[in-house]
């Protein structure tokens, strides 16, 4: 009896709406950027020194983007997806 009761109050329905999921989707593909902005920039040469590891490209941008991409993370966790537009 018990687990037949347990089976029906069970429902296949997922913690997140699909408006968290647009976000998260969001934010993965700010922090993948970022990551790809971030990469590169070495020499083959280890003697050689390669002064491209200092672009503003690889300094500020990529990291901010993988913060900005965080960010999203966050709010598309913390927002509530079964929460009324009307107040």
């Amino acid at each position: 009896m018990g687990e037949q009761k347990r089976k029906e109050t069970t429902k296949g329905e997922f913690i997140f709406g699909k408006k968290n999921y647009k976000f998260m989707l969001i934010g993965l593909g700010f922090i993948l950027l970022g990551f790809i902005l971030m990469s590169g920039g070495g020499s083959d040469d280890p003697n050689v020194f390669d002064p491209s590891i200092f672009h503003w490209r690889r300094i500020r941008l990529a990291p901010t983007l993988v913060l900005i991409g965080f960010g999203f993370q966050v709010y598309a966790i913390l927002l509530n997806p079964n929460k009324d537009s009307k107040s």
